[in-house]
């Protein structure tokens, strides 16, 4: 039987926009308590050329982020892919969320990155917080290439890897290490994971 108790979870990439908000909707659906954010200064997605990105603020809204792209070349960014993935995150929030801001956002029991460097600023940030609730949260790592294909697969794992958390009987701590190893093991995939506090 596994447990009653409710975990909520953070998905985190870099800019909010792909591998977080990907996992996101599908936990999402799946009825899970998820939130998302990125770790960048800013919001970057493919322009005209690798030499000119589209950047935004973190808050400005995906609709705005949408309308912007359309307006300034809509088939480019359809054939990227870039409009469906900004209509798709309209459906689950209103705008890119930046990690380091989240503080007010209150706790979550799991936080999942899909890159090592946003991993490293994640465990950086929260070492870097005051500990008040002595409670700990594992920050775990599962690299994912940052396009659509693998956004998708990512987020089943992620899903899969947090059905598995929140079914855990107990304390987590206990059985952290064998769960990761059964993951890895059954998915083929490489995960890195710390233990911060709130």
């Amino acid at each position: 039987m596994g447990a009653e108790r409710k975990w909520r979870f953070a998905m985190v990439c870099s800019s909010n926009m792909n591998r977080s908000m990907e996992a996101h909707s599908l936990l999402g659906r799946a009825g899970l308590d998820v939130a998302s954010y990125g770790t960048g200064t800013h919001v970057k997605l493919p322009g005209p050329s690798l030499h000119e990105p589209n950047v935004y603020d973190f808050g400005t809204p995906y609709g705005a982020i949408y309308d912007d792209l359309r307006r300034k070349d809509p088939d480019l960014y359809k054939r990227n892919g870039l409009l469906p993935m900004l209509k798709r995150n309209t459906s689950v929030k209103l705008a890119p969320q930046r990690w380091q801001d989240n503080a007010s956002d209150g706790v979550f029991d799991m936080i999942l990155t899909f890159e090592e460097r946003v991993f490293d600023l994640v465990v950086e940030d929260m070492n870097n917080r005051e500990p008040r609730l002595m409670r700990s949260v594992p920050i775990i790592n599962m690299d994912v290439k940052d396009n659509h294909e693998e956004a998708g697969v990512g987020a089943k794992l992620a899903l899969d890897l947090c059905q598995k958390l929140e079914g855990v009987d107990g304390d987590w701590e206990e059985i952290i290490d064998d769960l990761v190893a059964a993951f890895e093991k059954q998915h083929k995939r490489k995960l890195t994971y710390s233990i911060s506090f709130y």
